[in-house]
């Protein structure tokens, strides 16, 4: 399946690192960055969690929130949350049931071997609850600014 822009956002229903349940259409009203990635405590993954942190004041004063999803277990996202300051949710996707229903779970490489696992992928969601913007293949350079931009320039 894929995202496309325009359309509206597949609700859910994940555990989040604050030990409550949450439903992406609890934030309508709001912009939220959904952002997936491949794992808790790795470099590219830290990289990218600390930028997101380093810039959700300026999210937040564009009335957006900020979402990461990984396959990881709630207490491995307490724990990267921890040792990072991260000042946002983390959902567990550990059936990578959503991750399939935003069609980021894909057949990867590495060091060639096969498997499957979250491509790094962001959609911005309006605050009507529709897809404004996609970015797949995610490279953690940049990114963070460039979906800052996104929602200063289009949604704001």
């Amino acid at each position: 399946m894929t995202i496309e822009k325009g359309q509206l956002a597949p609700d859910f229903e994940l555990p989040a690192s604050d030990g409550k349940q949450v439903k992406l259409s609890d934030f309508r009203g709001k912009h939220v960055v959904l952002y997936f990635y491949p794992k808790d405590m790795t470099p590219g993954c830290t990289t990218e969690a600390c930028d997101f942190r380093d810039q959700n004041k300026s999210f937040e004063e564009l009335d957006a929130v900020v979402l990461g999803v990984s396959p990881d277990p709630v207490a491995r996202h307490e724990k990267f949350i921890e040792k990072y300051g991260l000042p946002f949710t983390l959902l567990a996707d550990e059936d990578h049931e959503v991750a399939e229903q935003y069609g980021v779970w894909k057949l990867k490489k590495n060091f060639g071997k096969e498997y499957m696992g979250i491509e790094r992928s962001t959609f911005i969601i309006d605050k009507e609850g529709k897809v404004a913007r996609v970015w797949d293949k995610v490279k953690v350079s940049g990114h963070v600014e460039e979906a800052l931009e996104f929602i200063k320039g289009n949604l704001s």
